[in-house]
């Protein structure tokens, strides 16, 4: 059985900083969560570290229950494929997503609350590695209809009213995720038999 590392680190560390930052005083707290974020105004102004730093940042302690499907999915993806794997997929998912969202938000030119909006936290990572575990699934229609769900799921907050860019994020992240587990069911071994 292989030791599972980094989702109870990654996991504790962040609820960790969350109380961390809770007991600071509001200006503090706010100057780093905006300090930390991907938001138009930090990455426009080359601020590049915070495209890995916004996903050890939360604006509040996580609530249980997501705490423990954070802790469920990235300790199942470190688990299955490992430990290079999981962060792989968590940090491209994130960063990816987050880019993507940033150019949108660019080219739209986004009122100030947007450009300045707090921007941090483990869900973009988080969808990438829910979007790519779906090749974990048994193949055929089980497959396919999670694959379905969960996007249809993420679109869901993308097309209603009072949609915000993180519902968008969200759904481009899962939707990564879901083109790498395609991607590795086409890599798998039985497919490439069939390929041959």
């Amino acid at each position: 059985m292989k030791p599972l590392l980094l989702a109870p680190l990654y996991t504790g560390g962040v609820q960790l900083g969350a109380y961390v930052l809770e007991r600071m005083g509001d200006g503090r707290r706010e100057q780093v969560l905006r300090a930390w974020s991907t938001n138009v105004d930090n990455l426009a102004a080359g601020r590049w570290e915070t495209l890995a730093g916004s996903a050890l940042v939360v604006e509040e302690p996580m609530p249980l229950p997501y705490a423990l499907l954070l802790l469920a999915v990235l300790g199942y993806a470190e688990y299955a494929y490992g430990v290079w794997w999981t962060a792989g997929v968590f940090l491209l998912g994130h960063t990816a997503a987050t880019l993507l969202v940033y150019g949108a938000l660019r080219a739209g030119r986004p009122a100030a609350e947007t450009r300045w909006a707090v921007d941090v936290g483990t869900s973009y990572g988080f969808n990438a590695v829910l979007g790519a575990l779906t090749s974990a699934l048994p193949r055929g229609p089980v497959r396919a209809a999670a694959r379905g769900g969960l996007l249809a799921l993420a679109a869901w907050p993308v097309v209603r009213r009072g949609r915000t860019f993180t519902d968008a994020g969200h759904l481009v992240a899962l939707g990564i995720g879901v083109g790498l587990s395609m991607v590795v069911d086409y890599l798998s071994p039985a497919n490439r038999q069939k390929i041959a």
